[in-house]
């Protein structure tokens, strides 16, 4: 599996070599049909002939991986492909269900040059098999199976409920209730730090540095494994409670952009900043985010962002918007009526208030000025729909 990993992204890595030489040419991009010619033409080779060893399709699936990768870098929806690395994301995907054999009475799966494997079930494959794709993540190989099948439109439970994001107190209901955060990087920052400190005393690639690079990422396994965790138990509790959740729309790039500057101009609290941005990015909030938008969609329900201007700073009682209102990270005191709450309610209150609004004039066919990004997602606008 390590050797059809290997294969898989030398052929990614060459192919996009290979269009960034014609582009620096001023030759047009090869398209799919194109590189299956030179995949073919590389396998057959005699300096590549050990590519014959891993079987085709996933090799094929690897160069629809890069026109896809290409396609969303002209669509503006991602970076431009970059090389892999041997070890990062290493996977490689069945495309033909024909070569597939799925036994679950005995958990094993049949694939195409690797046989029968055994496999830990974690959930019954419903439906028709589609694909099968095989990945290593901290030491461990899983199978994720593809499948498609017809389900029911689910009825939505519950009523309208908005939400406010934070460090402190990871997502605030307006009805008072509020997740705690797990802070999952935090926990085990002691130990990432002592088991870095020893890697870099090993020489580099020989065998005591290899265990020890095992050992961090383990660690960082375990970090994400608990973090995701975390955010499907917290998103599947909201989606099923309730019908429309309305959640701001933060910016969580520029949120967690360093404040160091530049050498002629740099930057202040640079430190404090610094424990803020891993404060954040330790939330995972914008993969909370997207979570709760296909789920919700899955439960008949849909997800609305709402432009997070001042709703930490209004006042829900009198409309009154000011910075002094909120003097206190925890405490909420206009100064206009005196009204007092906990701020992160009152964000929750005016977030659902937002939403309200939004969805308002959304049914009512008018066009609500926002900021870039806001909108209702697509896959809320397609509630039928289902994903495999």
């Amino acid at each position: 599996m390590r050797r059809f990993a290997g294969s898989c992204r030398f052929v990614f890595n060459q192919a996009l070599a290979l269009q960034k030489s014609r582009y620096a040419q001023g030759e047009k991009k090869l398209g799919y049909a194109g590189l299956c010619k030179l995949l073919t033409e590389w396998r057959n080779s005699a300096e590549t002939a050990w590519l014959a060893d891993a079987p085709v399709h996933p090799l094929q699936q690897t160069l629809k991986d890069l026109e896809r990768a290409y396609a969303n870098f002209f669509a503006k929806r991602a970076d431009f492909p970059r090389f892999k690395k041997k070890g990062q994301s290493d996977s490689f995907r069945y495309p033909d269900p024909k070569q597939i054999k799925l036994d679950q009475p005995n958990n094993r799966l049949f694939l195409p040059k690797l046989g029968w494997l055994r496999y830990r079930n974690s959930r019954d494959v419903l439906g028709t098999l589609k694909n099968v794709t095989v990945s290593r993540s901290g030491g461990n190989w899983f199978v994720a199976i593809q499948t498609e099948r017809e389900a029911e439109q689910s009825i939505p439970n519950g009523g309208v409920v908005g939400i406010d994001m934070g460090v402190a107190r990871f997502a605030t209901l307006s009805d008072g209730a509020f997740y705690a955060p797990l802070n999952s990087f935090k926990r085990h920052e002691a130990a990432l730090r002592k088991a870095q400190q020893a890697m870099s005393r090993k020489t580099m690639f020989s065998n005591n540095w290899k265990k020890a690079k095992a050992n961090v990422q383990k660690i960082h396994s375990r970090i994400g494994n608990a973090r995701r965790d975390f955010l499907h138990k917290t998103s599947t509790a909201i989606s099923q409670n309730h019908a429309i959740v309305c959640i701001e729309d933060l910016p969580v790039r520029n949120m967690s952009r360093s404040a160091a500057g530049t050498t002629e101009q740099p930057g202040r609290n640079v430190r404090a900043k610094s424990g803020l941005n891993k404060s954040i990015l330790d939330q995972g909030w914008f993969e909370f985010r997207r979570q709760l938008d296909y789920k919700l969609a899955w439960n008949g329900g849909h997800l609305i962002a709402v432009p997070p201007q001042t709703t930490s700073r209004t006042c829900p009682c009198s409309g009154h918007v000011s910075a002094e209102n909120r003097q206190t990270q925890a405490r909420f005191a206009c100064v206009a009526c005196g009204f007092e709450e906990n701020a992160d309610v009152v964000g929750a209150r005016n977030v659902l208030r937002a939403g309200h609004a939004r969805l308002a004039c959304e049914v009512n066919g008018a066009v609500m000025p926002s900021a870039a990004g806001t909108h209702r997602s697509d896959s809320a606008r397609a509630r039928s729909r289902r994903a495999p």
